[in-house]
This record gives C-alpha cells, sequence and structure tokens, in this order.
C-alpha cells in the first residue's frame, strides 16, 4: 500500500460520510418536500465556498445496539463559509442519520464551530432538522443541548446568531432557536413545540395537529416565537442570505454600507400620504417607501403584533433599524406583544452597532382589562427600557400624534433620542385634544347653553395651546419642526452627524430589563 492508496481511502470515506443515511434516507427526505442538509448548505453559501469541519467524529455509545449503527458525521454537517463574500459559521442538521437527534458527539461539533464563529467574529447560522434528543444515549445528550444553550446566551450580542426551522424541532431543541436573534420557518414542513401533540392529548386530552400546535404561521401570527416564514426551504434560505447583508459581522463592526444610485432626497408624496385628521388610519409602509432606499426595506415579524412595524432599511446605502407604528392596526396603539416585538429588536440593533429610527404615529398604550391583568405594565417598560440603555445614534421623526407615556416610551429626549423631528401638524400632548377638553374644561361645557359648541371650541383651544409641536419645540423636546418633503434628507443629514457618535453608560455588569 503506498501513499496513493491511502488518498484514495480517504476519498472513499468522505464519499461515504457525505451519503449521510444513504439513497433511500435521501429519497424519503426528498419525498417530504425536504432537502437533504448538504442541499441546504450548498442553497445558503456561496458556490464553493464551504469548508466541512469533524467530519469523521463518530458517536461512541454501545447501549441499544448503537454499537452496530455507523452514524456518518453523528447526523450533523459542520463548518463555514462565505455569504455575499464574507465569513459564516453554520450547522446542518442530518435528518437521513438517527432522524438528525442530538447526542453527545453532535453537540460537540455545534459547539466546536459556535466557538470558531465567536473567535472568529462571524454569525452563526443552524440549520434545523431533528427528532430531539437522542434517546439512546441519555442525560449525555440532555448536556450537549446545554453546551449550545450555553454558547447561544454567551454569544448572543457578541456575533448574529440566525436559527432557521427545517424540520421537527422538539422538547429541549427549541430552546437554542429562542435564544438567537432570528428565527425563520418552512411552511407545512417546520414545526417547533415543547411538548408534542400525542403528550398534549395524554396529558389534557386537547388534540390538536403538529402543524395547528407549532407550525409557521402559529410562530409567526400568534406566539411571535418567529421572526419570517416561506413557502420553500429555497426562499427561505434566500431570505437568511439577504438579512446578512443589512448586518456587521460582528458587535465590534459599524453597520455595512452599501453604494447607492444619485437620486433625489426630496420627496414631495409625503404631505400627502399621512391624512390631516388624526384619526383616520393610513399605512406606515408607504412613509417608510419614501424615506429609505428603494425596494431596501426588511420587515421583520410582519405578521406578528402588527400594530407596530420593525425592520431593517438602507437610507443613503447604510443599514439602519426602524420601528413605527402602525395607524391601520389597532390605531398604532402598544399592547403587550408590540411592546414586546419592538423592545427585543431595538436591542439586538443596538448591540449590533446598527442606528435606530422612530416613526411615531400613536394614540397611547392599549386600554383594557385583559392589557392590564396581562402585565402591560411591566411589557411596555421594556420599550423604555431598551431605548435608554441603547447608545446608537437615535432619532424620531413625530409624523402625526404623540400622546402620553407612549410619547415618552417611543424614544422621546427625555430617554435619549439624539434627535427628535416633528412634522407641523404633530399633536405632541398628556392626552388627545378631545378627552383633555372633557376633563379640563368639564364644567364650561356642562353650564354652557349649547355645550357641543363650547366643547368644539375649547377642543381646538386645548388643540391650539398644547397639541402642536411648537410648544415641546419651545422647551428643547423636538430639535426641529420640518417639512414632510424633506423627511429623508434631514435623516441623511442625522446619520451622517452621528457616524462617529460615542456614548457609555455607569460601569455594571448588566441592567435587569423587566423581562
Amino acid at each position: 500500500m503506498d501513499m496513493y492508496d491511502k488518498i484514495n481511502e480517504l476519498y472513499d470515506r468522505k464519499r461515504t460520510i457525505e451519503l449521510g443515511g444513504g439513497d433511500e434516507r435521501i429519497e424519503k427526505q426528498h419525498e417530504k418536500g425536504k432537502l437533504t442538509a448538504r442541499e441546504r448548505i450548498d442553497l445558503l453559501v456561496d458556490e464553493g465556498t464551504f469548508v466541512e469541519l469533524n467530519p469523521f467524529i463518530k458517536h461512541r455509545t454501545t447501549d441499544f445496539g448503537m454499537d452496530k449503527l455507523e452514524g456518518p458525521g453523528d447526523g450533523v454537517v459542520t463548518g463555514y463559509g462565505k455569504v455575499a463574500g464574507k465569513p459564516v459559521y453554520l450547522f446542518s442538521q442530518d435528518f437521513t442519520v438517527f432522524g438528525g437527534a442530538l447526542g453527545e458527539m453532535h453537540a460537540l461539533k455545534i459547539a466546536n464551530v459556535m466557538d470558531l464563529a465567536a473567535k472568529n467574529g462571524a454569525p452563526f447560522i443552524g440549520l434545523n432538522d431533528s427528532g430531539g434528543a437522542r434517546i439512546q444515549e441519555g442525560v449525555v445528550s440532555l448536556d450537549g443541548y446545554g453546551q449550545i444553550f450555553y454558547r447561544n446566551a454567551i454569544y448572543s450580542g457578541v456575533i448574529p446568531q440566525i436559527s432557521v426551522i427545517l424540520g421537527p424541532c422538539a422538547g429541549g431543541a427549541v430552546y437554542s432557536p429562542a435564544i438567537t436573534d432570528f428565527v425563520f420557518m418552512t411552511d407545512k414542513t417546520s414545526q417547533m413545540f415543547i411538548t408534542g401533540p400525542k403528550v398534549i392529548e395524554t396529558v389534557t386530552g386537547e388534540k390538536i395537529s403538529s402543524e395547528d400546535l407549532g407550525g409557521s404561521k402559529v410562530h409567526n401570527t400568534i406566539s411571535g416565537n418567529a421572526h419570517f416564514r416561506g413557502a420553500t426551504e429555497e426562499e427561505v434560505l434566500a431570505e437568511v442570505r439577504k438579512l446578512l447583508t443589512y448586518l456587521p459581522q460582528n458587535n465590534e463592526e459599524k453597520t455595512p454600507i452599501m453604494e447607492t444610485q444619485p437620486e433625489s432626497d426630496e420627496r414631495p408624496d409625503l404631505a400627502d400620504i399621512v391624512p390631516f385628521e388624526a384619526i383616520r388610519p393610513y399605512d406606515i409602509r408607504r412613509v417608510l417607501e419614501q424615506v429609505v432606499d428603494a425596494d431596501s426595506f426588511l420587515e421583520v415579524q410582519s405578521e406578528f403584533a402588527r400594530n407596530i412595524v420593525v425592520g431593517f432599511a438602507r437610507i443613503k446605502g447604510e443599514t439602519v433599524g426602524l420601528i413605527c407604528n402602525q395607524p391601520k392596526v389597532m390605531a398604532g396603539g402598544l399592547d403587550i406583544d408590540s411592546s414586546d416585538k419592538a423592545a427585543r429588536f431595538i436591542r439586538f440593533c443596538d448591540s449590533f452597532n446598527i442606528p435606530l429610527i422612530t416613526f411615531e404615529d400613536v394614540t397611547g398604550f392599549f386600554p383594557g382589562i385583559k392589557q392590564e391583568h396581562g402585565g402591560i405594565i411591566r411589557h411596555g417598560a421594556k420599550i423604555l427600557y431598551a431605548y435608554s440603555e441603547a447608545t446608537v445614534p437615535k432619532i424620531t421623526v413625530i409624523l402625526r400624534k404623540a400622546y402620553g407615556g407612549a410619547y415618552v416610551a417611543l424614544n422621546s429626549k427625555s430617554i435619549g433620542a439624539d434627535v427628535v423631528f416633528a412634522w407641523p401638524n404633530a399633536e405632541i400632548a398628556v392626552m388627545g385634544p378631545n378627552g383633555a377638553a372633557n376633563i379640563i374644561f368639564a364644567r364650561e361645557i356642562a353650564g354652557s347653553p349649547d355645550p357641543e359648541a363650547t366643547r368644539a371650541e375649547k377642543i381646538e383651544e386645548y388643540r391650539e395651546k398644547f397639541a402642536n409641536p411648537y410648544v415641546a419645540a419651545s422647551m428643547g423636546m423636538v430639535d426641529d419642526v420640518i417639512d414632510p418633503r424633506e423627511t429623508r434628507i434631514k435623516l441623511i443629514q442625522a446619520l451622517e452627524m452621528m457616524r462617529t457618535k460615542k456614548e457609555t453608560r455607569p460601569k455594571k455588569k448588566h441592567g435587569n430589563i423587566p423581562l
């Protein structure tokens, strides 16, 4: 035997590993509408850039007949590659080997590549498709999950972490995606739940399908556990690639700036998009289309808590994070879910040096017994906390209404906004003119020979005296009242001015956000 025989043996071994569970199981995976672990990697990373790590790792379990089972790669492919020319690290679970179940060595492979991602300051992506913990290995499987969760938490805010659910993800397995920054799911073929339908039926008697319990629609619309979903794996993985173009590689990098085409920054349509009457609804996305670079808005959690719109966009090529009231849903009021959604997004952007722009048109925090008993105080406080602790450039544009505690919470000067702009029709007050006039002038209205005429007169008086941007501007709470058509220009100037912003906070281990 010579060197070439050894080299041939090496390639034979690699070919066996690359086949995973073999042709029959690969076919079954395809029949379910799912791709293999390696096909997914090929779609995710730039062609020819993937480098595999630890392909020869094997399990070392002898119980329950496991000593007779090979399990190439121990059910997971790990390594690194490039997306749009920038390094990423990843794992891709292989459902054709042990159903992708996580055992001791499977977890070791994932932990190793996570450590490399953190050391090298690059995003980490997990492609999840697994039957859960490998029962034959007992408690070491659970320990393996713990190794991964620990790294998810420790590297949170250090490198972007993305979870892609492309099959079942059950039991302890769901907690790694829950700690990561963004969760993607595929329609019909991916599910997440802690206890499956059979266990739920046994314990509670409730009957439900896997899809209705933890499918992509459920987590994108009801629970808020997921951020994006797509009809196919190809669509989802293309969206992961798109998201990465908005993000820096790690927390020490500035946000990426793309080259843009020259265009006019004056936007005449902005004067007409927002209805002048404070109670008329409109779609905030129409405002965003006029302000950000063309086709650059990537909405996050678009189907969850739709009364607030959050996402990434570019302004003159620079990535920004947007937090916007949506007046066409619940009048743009803040409730429990929208508070959670906004606060988490704000904290992600702050972790990775992405400037925050808030478009405000808010009546207040949503009233009701269900909201109060559900903890709206605690949840609303998350927004206040997130904005207050953020040290990235923070800009607010008050489009129309900014009432009460919601005005304070949505990046007001008092909680650290760097620049606050208001349109000339903006109403900034403790409450809306109608409600305020009814309280302040209750006696005059009741004692008037024509109460309705008096009420209308007093509402107008309150609006003139208090509910306008010039009162707030005269006290320095608004930096400038601007022509709506110049909104994009003002934001470009402010972002440019704050590109070198540095702000520190008192030294501490960490704060105690009202979770």
